[in-house]
């Protein structure tokens, strides 16, 4: 006698055919450790009893989630969970968006004998002046230099990082209940402190440029509001990887001007490869407040950004800054230091974009036609695709052990239908890295082959 399945059927919300609505249930459950490896799946006929539908489409989910690896058929006996099969070695995370390593331990060790010959306790015995001491501050301006952003020291401030930089200008521009404007797809981390500030998100439309001036234009003036902000990625946008042109940031900084209001320019990717590509804040230094960092262009763990506010919200700044961190680390700010006076900054900086460039190759040998190559070095792809194609490809590259960023945590508008899947090359090592896209290209190819096959029957 045959054990009965210990399943309780349902179809997903999530998708539009039957099929596609069965295969994310039960994805669903099987990857989140609902059903035990090797739990009996319900038979064809009796699933599609109870819920309602055709023998055939529970046919064609089991085959899709076979192909996955989420499930195996005995002949003969049924249908089982296979998920242990799927699942070889640790997770691959293709989720955390960090440039590649290159911190060895001669570097750090290195680094810290120098700080300790030039060490001034006086750092760490005080807290620093409000946004920073003058030399730090000078330093990363000069630094910023490099990359097309001329910054006056004294509207340079201090923050733990880029994402704490975009708080504070949040908090400055918008305020409690606000609206910000952004691409249709941006940062995680800007849709989290927009809900954790209460603030209004309108997603304005894009093409492969980034943000569409016209699309702008229509979403401001349907969304008036005494306190908003423009938040937008001119340089290689996460997610997308769109990059806009002269025109495009000359286009985008004048609406802002003529219904008044900031922006918030995040330019953590720009490399300075093109001098064309000013910054806005070099376009509109009145309104723009200016997030940059060195964790994306030097290493993740030293959490120093700055934010450069126009003059006139300079002492409003200082002081949301001030009460939300009162200072960033002294080491942090000492190795910072060393780097940049000793050109390993320079070094890091060149060894990282090397390394970008062959983690793009690698990429575009195993995904090929599947995804766009951006010109820039760069951390992450974006492969754009339809919605519930995007939450398929989320769900069968987990149930190999490849962790992508899921499609919803960078869609500003719940339930558009153009969605996509980020896949962030640097934090893996290269051997993981190819493992990884290996299965992600694999995925993508079955499901579209899957797809075209009915269309051919019809």
């Amino acid at each position: 006698m045959r054990l009965r399945s210990p399943w309780v059927p349902y179809l997903s919300d999530q998708f539009t055919s039957a099929s596609d609505r069965l295969v994310g249930a039960l994805a669903d459950d099987i990857i989140e450790g609902k059903l035990d490896t090797g739990s009996r799946l319900p038979a064809h006929r009796d699933l599609a009893y109870r819920l309602g539908i055709g023998i055939g489409t529970v046919t064609k989910a089991y085959g899709i989630l076979e192909r996955r690896g989420l499930v195996r058929t005995v002949k003969g006996s049924g249908t089982f969970v296979a998920l242990s099969q799927s699942r070889k070695g640790p997770v691959i995370d293709l989720s955390r968006n960090a440039p590649p390593a290159t911190m060895t331990e001669r570097l750090l060790a290195r680094t810290l004998m120098a700080i300790a010959k030039r060490v001034d306790a006086g750092m760490f015995n005080s807290y620093p002046p409000p946004g920073g001491h003058d030399e730090h501050r000078r330093l990363l301006a000069r630094w910023f230099a490099n990359i097309g952003m001329q910054a006056d020291p004294q509207r340079l401030l201090l923050t733990s990082g880029a994402h704490h930089a975009i708080s504070v200008a949040l908090s400055v521009s918008c305020g409690q209940g606000g609206v910000l404007f952004t691409e249709m797809h941006t940062y995680p981390g800007v849709i989290a402190l927009a809900r954790h500030h209460g603030i209004h998100l309108v997603g304005v439309g894009m093409d492969e440029e980034g943000m569409l001036p016209d699309a702008l234009e229509h979403a401001l003036m349907a969304n008036r509001s005494s306190a908003a902000a423009l938040y937008v990625t001119p340089t290689m946008q996460n997610p997308t990887m769109a990059t806009m042109s002269r025109a495009r940031r000359a286009a985008l900084v004048a609406l802002c001007r003529r219904h008044d209001i900031a922006i918030i320019e995040d330019d953590v990717y720009n490399l300075g490869l093109d001098p064309q590509r000013l910054p806005l804040a070099m376009l509109a230094p009145e309104r723009t407040f200016y997030a940059n960092s060195m964790s994306k262009t030097l290493n993740p763990t030293l959490r120093i950004g700055a934010l450069i506010a126009p003059e006139t919200k300079l002492a409003q700044t200082q002081a949301i800054l001030q009460a939300t961190a009162v200072m960033v680390s002294p080491l942090s700010c000492e190795i910072m230091e060393q780097w940049l006076i000793d050109g390993t900054a320079d070094m890091v900086s060149s060894a990282i974009q090397d390394e970008s460039k062959r983690r793009m190759t690698l990429a575009k040998s195993l995904l090929g036609e599947l995804v766009r190559i951006p010109d820039d070095p760069g951390y992450h792809l974006w492969i754009p695709m339809p919605r519930s194609e995007a939450e398929r490809l989320y769900q069968a590259a987990a149930a190999f052990g490849v962790l992508v960023t899921p499609p919803s945590t960078t869609e500003v508008c719940p339930g558009t239908t153009n969605s996509g899947i980020r896949l962030c090359l640097g934090a893996p090592a290269i051997s993981d890295l190819s493992s990884a896209l290996a299965t992600i290209g694999r995925l993508l190819r079955e499901d579209r082959a899957t797809a075209v096959r009915p269309a051919m029957a019809s």
